[in-house]
């Protein structure tokens, strides 16, 4: 068992607060549990809505991240598979119950008793621990610095593809060219899918067909997305805004899915006739289980899929969240320890 020690982080000590360096003191390492040395940690934007309490759960201080790429240190003597020195990642929950029907069945992500790692302690770190069920090993052939978002938007998107077991010969829509938006083109078109981004930008319908959409759509106009009418299998929405979604229903083929992976805060409207007499069906996800993302992390390593990321160094935390607020990265932020 290793002692208890030190954890240089960046907190925030209330709701909306500067980041500031923080000192936690933790104790000895759990039987479970791995320590790591935080290499890089994404920026996400749920780590705003955690610093800001968008959501009525946060607690502080409050240390944020968890989008972690990290080297082990030390293990607890259950953990003695994870080897010092292996780089391993670290994603939304630090850890799970492992005894309810969800977690014995491989969906650990739908545990009601997962931890965030944000509340427990998270990327914004010279060190973090969570429990060794929750990491897993980067293999080789994927690029270190720009896999952290991989392990929360990159499974957020990747996860649908393995629930919904969306084929290769499928027509896919994608809304919203982004954080999420971007890597669900990339997966999409290694995939092997005809797929077709909706945005509301110019410059990003451009933009989408460098990333591997095949045709763009603009998501504002009512005309356009009727012209496809009925041509879409599946239909992923990344986006955070209302939007009609009943032209969007309308554009999916009978038994066609519009899926959200995008957090629409306000309530969702949309007419039931054409879900019925279409047998159509909306849905939602989380991200995925420790196996979807080692799932994932193969499928991003054997078609050299990579993130579009823009690098700080951690002590830069504050500019970094300023432009992540402007709305204009390009397209995921990563926060660089070495």
């Amino acid at each position: 068992m290793t002692s208890g020690t030190t954890i240089n982080a960046y907190g925030v000590m209330q709701a909306g607060g500067p980041f500031k360096p923080y000192q936690v003191e933790v104790g000895d390492l759990g039987a479970t549990e791995v320590e790591l040395e935080v290499l890089y940690c994404g920026i996400c934007h749920s780590d705003l809505s955690m610093i800001e309490d968008e959501w009525g759960v946060s607690k502080f201080p409050i240390v944020a991240g968890h989008e972690v790429i990290g080297r082990v240190l030390a293990v607890g003597e259950q953990a003695g598979h994870f080897k010092p020195g292996t780089v391993v990642g670290l994603g939304w929950n630090s850890g799970y119950c492992e005894t309810c029907h969800y977690c014995r069945r491989g969906d650990q992500n739908l545990c009601a008793e997962a931890r965030f790692t944000t509340l427990t302690g998270g990327g914004f770190a010279d060190k973090v621990r969570a429990d060794m069920g929750s990491l897993v090993v980067i293999p080789e052939g994927v690029d270190l610095v720009s896999a952290g978002p991989l392990l929360c938007g990159g499974i957020t998107v990747f996860n649908p593809l393995i629930q919904f077991d969306i084929q290769p010969t499928a027509k896919v829509g994608v809304i919203g060219i982004g954080g999420l938006g971007h890597l669900a083109l990339m997966f999409l078109n290694a995939w092997g899918c005809e797929v077709t981004a909706f945005t509301s930008s110019e410059h990003k319908r451009t933009e989408a067909l460098s990333l591997g959409a095949h045709k763009t759509l603009n998501s504002r106009d009512p005309e356009e997305i009727k012209s496809a009418s009925m041509s879409f299998d599946f239909i992923i929405s990344t986006v955070n805004v209302n939007l009609d979604w009943d032209l969007y229903i309308q554009a999916l083929k009978p038994k066609g899915r519009l899926h959200f992976v995008g957090a629409v805060v306000d309530p969702i409207q949309f007419t039931l006739f054409p879900m019925i007499f279409g047998q159509r069906d909306i849905s939602a996800s989380p991200v995925g289980s420790p196996a979807a993302i080692e799932t994932m992390l193969d499928f991003v390593a054997h078609h050299q899929i990579r993130p579009q990321v823009e690098i700080y160094p951690m002590s830069q935390i504050e500019e970094a969240f300023k432009h992540l607020k402007s709305g204009n990265p390009k397209y995921r932020i990563v926060l660089s320890r070495e």
